[in-house]
C-alpha cells in the first residue's frame, strides 16, 4: 500500500524527496554507511547523483560504488577519499530529485505525499495530522499528532481511503483507541 521514501519521510520541497542519511564513516578510504528510507535497501544506488543536504543546505554529489551490507547501504562519493571527509557527512539527509521517481502504482504512496494530511474517522471526527510513518514489517504504521498522539496501522480495511488531492486519509478507528 505504500512504496516508503521514509519512516519519519518528508518532501524538502516540491523538488527533492529525502530517501536516506549519512550514518557513519566506513573503513578508511572515505566509504560511508548509509541508513536508506526506501523499501528495498538498495534502492538509492539507481540514482547516481545524490542531493546531500542538512538544514536546508543541498548540493550534489555523484555516487561512485556502493553496495548492500546488513541493514545499510554502503557508498562511495565523489570528492570524499578519506575517513576524515566521511566523518564530516555523518548525519546529512540524502535526497534525488522528485522527478527522478517512478510514478507509484494504483494504491501506492510515497510516505513524505502522506506527511501532513489531516487524518478523519469514519464518523468525520479529525484525529489529527500524519507526522510520520513507521515500518514494523508486518505493515506501515501512520504516526497522528492531534490532542494526542496515535499509531494507527496503514492497511486495509483501516484505511478506507487517501484522497491527496483533499489532504485527508479516511480510517475506521474511534477516537479513544
Amino acid at each position: 500500500m505504500v512504496s516508503p521514501s521514509a519512516p519519519e519521510a518528508k518532501a524538502v520541497s516540491d523538488e527533492r524527496v529525502v530517501m536516506g542519511r549519512i550514518a557513519a564513516p566506513y573503513g578508511v578510504k572515505g566509504w560511508i554507511k548509509v541508513q536508506p528510507y526506501t523499501e528495498y535497501l538498495d534502492s538509492l544506488l539507481d540514482y547516481p547523483v545524490w542531493q546531500l543536504g542538512k538544514d536546508g543546505a543541498w548540493q550534489p554529489c555523484r555516487v561512485l560504488d556502493g553496495r548492500p551490507h546488513n541493514r545499510f547501504l554502503l557508498a562511495a562519493l565523489e570528492g570524499v577519499g578519506d575517513r576524515d571527509a566521511a566523518e564530516r557527512l555523518r548525519g546529512m539527509e540524502i535526497a534525488v530529485a522528485r522527478d527522478e521517481l517512478p510514478e507509484p502504482e494504483e494504491d501506492e504512496y510515497y510516505w513524505d505525499d502522506l506527511i501532513g494530511l489531516e487524518v478523519v474517522n469514519a464518523s468525520g471526527a479529525s484525529l489529527g495530522r500524519v507526522e510520520g510513518l513507521l515500518e514494523t514489517g508486518a505493515h506501515d504504521v501512520l504516526r497522528v499528532v492531534g490532542e494526542r498522539e496515535r499509531l494507527i496501522p496503514f492497511t486495509a480495511p483501516i484505511v478506507m481511503e487517501v484522497d491527496l488531492s483533499a489532504g485527508c486519509i479516511r480510517v475506521d478507528w474511534e477516537a479513544g483507541y
